[in-house]
């Protein structure tokens, strides 16, 4: 079913009606699947939603009203798609991180969405798939940052920021210059930075 085919489906207007209530400004709906009938025959089924901020599931009361359960992108850390002969299940793994440089998988919960429609289910999985990466890749460089940073400022590239003025001036500074050259072989390991990003690095820690 897709979004034209909700007009002739009263119990889907409604569930996307509530979908729009809930969405802030700013915010667009890119993808959304709904449950099978067969597979909510005890209870109303789900619609399940990718926005640009967040993932959105909402299941109508019997009674009237909806409840509504959400995540935001950046807590995503894995989504499974299991697409079968009649429909298809949807699988995501979130986490509870502060913030976009956080690596705690602590508390993590699952939250799964099965008998949904098979194409619409392919729509939201590539919307996740794809913050996935997009997050990734904002933590990767935030990590980085971080490592730079912990490594006295130096900056890799065209400009190399000036180490302290020598290595050997007063107490603690060999073990300043140690601890700079761990945090630059960290990055490396990491491969944050290339072989000979390390070296430049290495070298003018080591000739100040």
């Amino acid at each position: 079913m897709d979004a034209q085919g909700a007009t002739g489906d009263a119990g889907l207007r409604k569930a996307l009606d509530h979908l729009q209530s809930v969405l802030i400004p700013g915010e667009n709906l890119e993808a959304w699947a709904v449950q099978r009938r067969l597979y909510a025959i005890r209870h109303r089924r789900l619609l399940v939603a990718a926005t640009t901020g967040r993932l959105i599931c909402i299941q109508r009361n019997l009674l009237g009203g909806f409840d509504l359960h959400d995540m935001r992108w950046q807590d995503l850390e894995e989504v499974r798609l299991r697409v079968g002969v009649i429909a298809a299940d949807l699988t995501v793994r979130v986490g509870n991180a502060g913030d976009l440089a956080s690596q705690d998988v602590s508390g993590s919960r699952v939250m799964e969405f099965h008998g949904l429609h098979s194409a619409q289910a392919e729509a939201v999985y590539r919307i996740c798939q794809a913050q996935d990466q997009a997050w990734r890749e904002k933590r990767r460089i935030r990590e980085l940052e971080e490592l730079r940073a912990r490594a006295g400022g130096i900056q890799l590239g065209a400009a190399v920021a000036a180490a302290p003025a020598s290595a050997g001036s007063g107490p603690g500074a060999p073990s300043e210059a140690m601890r700079r050259l761990q945090e630059a072989k960290q990055m490396l390991d990491a491969k944050l930075i290339t072989d000979a990003e390390y070296e430049a690095i290495k070298a003018r820690i080591v000739s100040t």
